[in-house]
């Protein structure tokens, strides 16, 4: 069912290997001119331009753009008790792992009486976009949330579309979500328009703009987060959500297949691509998906994602050409299920996330492992981190030098301050001692202006 491609007898290069392994294509720019009419048209008319818009694409339209209070507590109240103790339990997992990504200011005595130090600050208000459509997402909400929060994040607002058999507000399970969170500012708008809104704000509804845009989205909130990034700071491009599975031949085959069929039913999009230096492994896994993708539910979405460019099987000649073409796919989930699996997994160094051994499949890190699912694809692993408590997080540096300190190092900063032909910046030095502009330092000031 698979495509394959072979690589046994052959040593590509990394350029090479990044040109033909699996990939699927996210052309944002094709869809850039029909998103920047909506941000154009949210930033200058707010709300009710993103209310229109919904209401053009999903035929949708709440009765405001942020919900009631009573309206996320009848969510919360009518939650079927077993998904509140499931969200409860996803919750405490995630917040556990992320209290720990907190890191502490430090100072370090670079001189005698100079000190430069490190302040983590967090970021003011951030706007948490929350997807719908193919799929109902209250685990997007905790991995998002959740990080903010530990951060410190003093105002967040989650913005989730509103759904036509929901009475126009975002699905009930996301709203009780955010109320078992404490989440108490949700706008009930998706798309292009939520991400311009949130950028934007507007005064008249008393909708504040945010700093930072977090969370995964369609093509159309990842172009309308590209457009707005110099406006806000954005996480992320997210493209299709991928998985990678590197295995020999002792791995289980069905359990192989099942994680491949699972990441497919995400999207049509969605890649799935085994990586192995064994045939027979190949075959088993092509063969227990071809008989098991059928039954699920979403089986016409996880056979055009199985079937698309984007998904395949890579044959190599041993692991250690697995590992290399691990690394060079740089996936945003990474499976490792092979014979030693916690010492191939120390080999990785491109990836959004690592699951080792065959009990750590990637569902769980989707919903309850304590990790966050908010990671990066495409490729973007080899240089980007997902989603974390460091995401709401900014540092300044923080500099405090006595007279002595700056004494000491002030010919340093006049010797660079004229080689770079900026004298002013020594000058600043030079007049908290006294020191007036003469010599080099005036002969630079009249060269630069020759």
């Amino acid at each position: 069912m698979l495509s394959r491609l072979d690589l046994r007898g052959k040593t590509p290069s990394t350029a090479e290997l990044r040109r033909i392994l699996p990939r699927g294509g996210v052309d944002i720019d094709h869809v850039l001119p029909a998103v920047t009419p909506v941000v154009t048209a949210v930033r200058d008319g707010g709300a009710a331009a993103a209310l229109d818009y919904g209401e053009k694409f999903d035929h949708v339209r709440p009765a405001a753009v942020r919900v009631p209070d009573s309206v996320v507590a009848d969510a919360a109240a009518n939650l079927d008790p077993k998904i509140t103790d499931a969200l409860t339990e996803a919750i405490s997992r995630v917040r556990a792992f992320h209290a720990t990504q907190v890191p502490a200011d430090a100072t370090v005595e670079i001189a005698p009486g100079g000190l430069v130090g490190e302040r983590w600050i967090p970021v003011n208000r951030v706007g948490l976009y929350v997807p719908g459509g193919k799929a109902v997402y209250p685990s997007s909400v905790i991995m998002n949330v959740v990080p903010a929060q530990e951060a410190g994040v003093g105002s967040l607002v989650v913005c989730s579309p509103p759904q036509a058999d929901c009475g126009g507000w975002p699905h009930p399970t996301v709203l009780a979500a955010c109320s078992l969170l404490g989440v108490d500012e949700i706008w009930a708008v998706g798309g292009a328009q939520a991400v311009a809104l949130l950028a934007y704000g507007d005064d008249a509804e008393g909708l504040d703009p945010v700093d930072l845009i977090t969370g995964p989205g369609n093509i159309f909130v990842t172009a309308a987060k590209r457009l707005c990034r110099s406006v806000v700071g954005i996480d992320s491009e997210a493209g299709p959500t991928e998985i990678a599975v590197l295995a020999d031949a002792e791995a289980d085959p069905v359990a192989v297949a099942y994680d491949l069929i699972s990441q497919a039913e995400h999207d049509p999009m969605a890649a799935s691509v085994l990586i192995t230096d064994s045939e027979e492994l190949a075959d088993a896994v092509d063969r227990e998906i071809t008989q098991r993708y059928r039954v699920t539910l979403n089986h016409d979405r996880v056979s055009e994602a199985l079937t698309g460019v984007q998904s395949g099987i890579i044959l190599t000649d041993d692991l250690d050409a697995s590992v290399r073409v691990a690394d060079a796919y740089a996936a945003e989930h990474l499976e490792v299920q092979t014979v030693d699996a916690d010492a191939v997994a120390a080999r990785i160094t491109n990836a959004g996330a690592v699951f080792i051994g065959p009990y750590s499949p990637v569902p769980l890190g989707d919903y309850a492992a304590g990790s966050n699912h908010v990671l990066p694809t495409s490729g973007t692993a080899r240089h980007s981190s997902g989603l974390s408590t460091h995401t709401f997080l900014k540092h300044v540096d923080v500099i405090r030098y006595d007279r002595n300190a700056l004494k000491e190092v002030a010919d340093t900063v006049v010797t660079l301050a004229d080689a770079e032909r900026l004298p002013a910046h020594g000058e600043a030095v030079r007049a908290r001692f006294g020191d007036t502009a003469t010599g080099a330092a005036a002969g630079t000031a009249t060269d630069s202006e020759s």
